[in-house]
């Protein structure tokens, strides 16, 4: 699958994907607020909870953002996720069978890895961009200029440790497509103050804006 994909050209240029665990439906609307008034207009709903489908759904039918699946380990939980209009899927891990049936259908589908060898793995499979994850354990972006040496051709969405302290480091690299994580918008962070959710991800779409 080309880079050129919109999903891939989407992420490039918002940077941020923003990871989110669904426990409470009323939030969604709140979330694409948010995420639309900031210019953020995709998300990855991750299968950490029992609503991720329902979650989905909702948001697909409202067709406000882009929505992929995350947390995604198996091919049930695939089919389920773009049963219900995920338009992208993300994956802790390489699960061949999850890439096979993406790259069939044209899906964008980020497998995690960590390692020279399972990048290798995904490069054999077809991939061309790779989760990075978890970034921070596994060495952060001096990680990532290491292996974008034998990796030329790969890109990277770095997931895990990273904030707004630290995800310029990663977004300097020319061959990180953007970084995700829950830091970027949460469920709890809506209940808890709303307005105060949109002020930290206005400054977070600043602060990358100024990088760029």
């Amino acid at each position: 699958m080309s880079n050129q994909h919109p999903v891939y050209q989407l992420m490039e240029q918002v940077k941020l994907l923003p990871l989110y665990t669904a426990t409470d439906l009323s939030c969604l609307a709140t979330l694409e607020d948010i995420l639309v008034s900031n210019q953020v207009p995709l998300i990855e709903v991750t299968f950490r909870s029992q609503l991720a489908a329902k979650a989905i759904r909702k948001l697909a039918e409202s067709g406000r953002l882009t929505v992929g699946a995350g947390t995604v380990r198996t091919l049930q939980e695939t089919e389920v996720a773009v049963a219900n209009g995920a338009q992208f899927i993300v994956s802790p891990a390489i699960v061949p069978e999850v890439i096979e049936y993406c790259l069939s259908k044209d899906i964008p589908v980020f497998p995690g890895t960590a390692t020279p060898g399972e990048i290798q793995r995904a490069s054999s499979l077809g991939i061309k961009v790779v989760k990075f994850f978890p970034a921070d354990i596994y060495g952060g972006i001096k990680a990532i200029k290491a292996l974008s040496g034998p990796f030329y051709d790969v890109s990277f969405l770095p997931t895990g440790g990273i904030d707004s302290s630290n995800l310029l480091a990663y977004l300097d690299h020319p061959q990180v497509i953007a970084v995700g994580g829950s830091f970027i918008i949460s469920e709890a962070a809506i209940k808890n103050d709303q307005e105060k959710t949109g002020q930290t991800l206005a400054q977070l779409v600043k602060l990358v804006s100024s990088s760029q």
